[in-house]
């Protein structure tokens, strides 16, 4: 690359020594959070922070770190501040892209990496054990863009997720995680072609082609409405039958509560041993959903009667009639979906705050605020998550690249009626795709 040269030798000749630098802090005291000042020499105790990692498949786990003060000599070791052990140290190097030079020791402002410790992580404070200190950790923004990815082929389905947390490690703005409701692989970063570096990473350093698509809303459904229903199981095919017949009220609970499970029964009219057949019967069904296939919440349900037979009463018996009864009660109930709704920050600069109001407005999004940073304006705006999945892009057409953006979940509400039969059927397609 041209001028890399000249522009080492400017920061050589005339930037000052970490000596004369900027003076800086670690902390002392980890419970009182008590900060002093860093004695920059040779002499003083050994501290640096770790400030990238690189997982390569033939040399193994690369740490960089700056030293701040002190001497690390090699063939010794350090301790690690955050996994409260002592880490030894077989070789240091100084890198020079993909070549690495072995060093004898590492001195303040010297930039070097260690291979082969696997438990260190960016923003690691390492040190002296005779006197442990520690920096404040490195702040990295958060990751806003997400893509749900699944593997090529289904040889690479075991390792995929290792691999993708390794290369987590090595980039703080880059999350993995795997969504407990609709079960996808999610990955997030910083914007689409962040993404993209990322999976051609995974390419080419682990050898692991992946689909992508947009992760799928994470819907809910409840009830705005209280109900009962009765529904008796039975059933005779030679031979000892089925039977069981339950009464249940559900109600609405506020957002958050969850599933809630009361027997009311009094007097036998179901036998102690298939109430809980009766409640595994309701929280099967509230978590596969009627509506959407997707997980019920927030609903109060009492079982208050029923019968039983003396023969063919059973647990399977009580636990279809729980499940059917609560499919009517739910019916009857006024079920609603409920859509997951972010808190947006968008910036930008001035020129362009009618035409993003006025788009998050289009979006559903409601306004809740707008401050100024020097020339740049900033929109605090409450907005449903599926209106903001592709808000990268559309931002950057907005703006010329020009504006960013922060969100984060903030609650569940009830998605408009109009909106409600496209995701249903939406659910059932998919739902016919995997059967």
């Amino acid at each position: 690359s041209l001028g890399v040269e000249e522009i080492v030798d400017v920061i050589a000749n005339f930037a000052p020594s970490p000596e004369n630098g900027i003076s800086r802090t670690y902390i002392v005291d980890m419970e009182k959070g008590e900060e002093e000042e860093i004695e920059v020499s040779k002499s003083a105790p050994f501290s640096a922070q770790v400030f990238k990692s690189v997982t390569d498949p033939f040399v193994g786990k690369l740490s960089f770190f700056r030293v701040f003060s002190g001497t690390l000599e090699n063939q010794l070791g350090f301790y690690n501040v955050r996994a409260k052990k002592n880490e030894k140290v077989g070789h240091i190097f100084r890198t020079f892209g993909k070549e690495q030079e072995e060093i004898k020791r590492a001195i303040p402002g010297d930039i070097v990496t260690v291979s082969k410790v696997e438990d260190i992580s960016v923003s690691d404070t390492l040190c002296s054990p005779q006197k442990i200190v520690k920096f404040k950790d490195i702040k990295f923004p958060n990751p806003m863009v997400s893509l749900a990815v699944k593997p090529k082929s289904r040889g690479a389905e075991q390792k995929i997720s290792g691999t993708l947390t390794k290369l987590a490690e090595e980039d703080p703005t880059f999350k993995v995680s795997r969504d407990g409701q609709t079960h996808e692989l999610v990955i997030t970063g910083m914007s689409n072609l962040h993404l993209n570096v990322i999976l051609s990473r995974l390419k080419r350093r682990f050898e692991i082609e992946v689909d992508t698509s947009p992760p799928k809303i994470p819907y809910k459904e409840t009830i705005t409405a209280n109900a009962k229903a009765q529904y008796k199981h039975k059933k005779q095919t030679g031979g000892r039958g089925q039977y069981g017949e339950v009464y249940i009220r559900i109600e609405p609970l506020q957002r958050g509560s969850g599933i809630e499970f009361k027997s009311e029964i009094v007097g036998g009219a179901i036998p102690n041993q298939y109430i809980p057949a009766v409640e595994k019967g309701l929280k099967e069904t509230t978590k596969k959903g009627i509506l959407s296939n997707n997980p019920i919440v927030d609903v109060k349900v009492a079982l208050y009667d029923g019968s039983f037979h003396n023969v063919d009463s059973s647990e399977a018996a009580f636990k279809i009639a729980a499940s059917k009864a609560f499919h009517i009660a739910f019916d009857k109930a006024k079920p609603v979906l409920l859509e997951p709704v972010v808190t947006i920050e968008v910036t930008i600069p001035s020129e362009f705050m009618g035409d993003i109001t006025g788009n998050l407005s289009s979006r559903r999004g409601r306004i809740q605020g707008m401050d100024s940073f020097g020339e740049l304006q900033v929109v605090k705006a409450s907005i449903p998550m599926e209106e903001v999945k592709n808000y990268e892009t559309e931002l950057k057409s907005m703006t010329g690249g020009r504006g960013s953006y922060s969100m984060e979940f903030s609650h569940y509400d009830i998605v408009p009626s109009h909106l409600v039969q496209a995701i249903i059927a939406q659910a059932k397609k998919e739902a016919d795709t995997v059967d």
